[in-house]
């Protein structure tokens, strides 16, 4: 009998031999690799729109099943392995989620962007959450002087990647991914309560 340990490596290898097949053409691997990926995107969803307004108008399967069109629509990326599909996944639910606030604060005439309750990034401004727009604008800004961290944020805060999964997918250790988020963490303090602009 396999262990819980067992059955997550022999998923993250399943999940890593279909995207191998659906990068090398087999769509029938695509076909399979739905159920393997459908939960961890569903609970990536819920956890973020946990984190949105309670009347939010989008629900969790309808960013699901966005994000997973937008991934199966992606016949230009090289699927690498498990953590690369699902930073790729983080980087569309990111887009939805903002494509989504920028066009509901066009709707609402003088509108204002949507306030995220952000978990993760609590202390950036616990009296006043920064949008989802101003977050996405500083992800921006970040990722012009330092790519990886930009990355960093979007895999923990739209991807809910642990620490481990977060060295696995950009290929550092835990240790650089606890320092590098400290590093991080202090950068966009700056950046969205104190409007300082510098380089990481």
């Amino acid at each position: 009998m396999q262990s819980g340990d067992e059955k997550e490596d022999s998923s993250k290898n399943n999940i890593t031999e279909l995207l191998i097949a659906w990068r090398e053409g087999n769509v029938a691997a695509r076909d399979e690799l739905i159920p393997l990926v459908y939960n961890r995107l569903r609970g990536m969803a819920k956890n973020l729109l946990r984190r949105e307004r309670p009347d939010h108008s989008l629900a969790t399967a309808g960013l699901v099943n966005e994000a997973y069109l937008r991934l199966i629509d992606q016949s230009r990326v090289q699927w690498r392995d498990r953590s690369h599909f699902f930073a790729i996944a983080s980087q569309m639910m990111r887009r939805i989620l903002v494509d989504h606030a920028r066009s509901q604060a066009r709707e609402k005439r003088g509108g204002k962007a949507q306030h995220v309750p952000l978990d993760e990034l609590a202390w950036v401004s616990p009296e006043k959450p920064p949008s989802l727009l101003a977050l996405d604008e500083a992800l921006n800004a970040l990722a012009s002087y330092d790519p990886k961290a930009a990355q960093l944020v979007e895999l923990r805060y739209f991807g809910g990647l642990n620490k481990y999964e977060l060295a696995e997918a950009l290929g550092i250790s835990t240790a650089t991914v606890a320092r590098r988020w400290r590093v991080v963490r202090a950068w966009l303090h700056s950046y969205l309560v104190r409007g300082e602009r510098h380089e990481l």
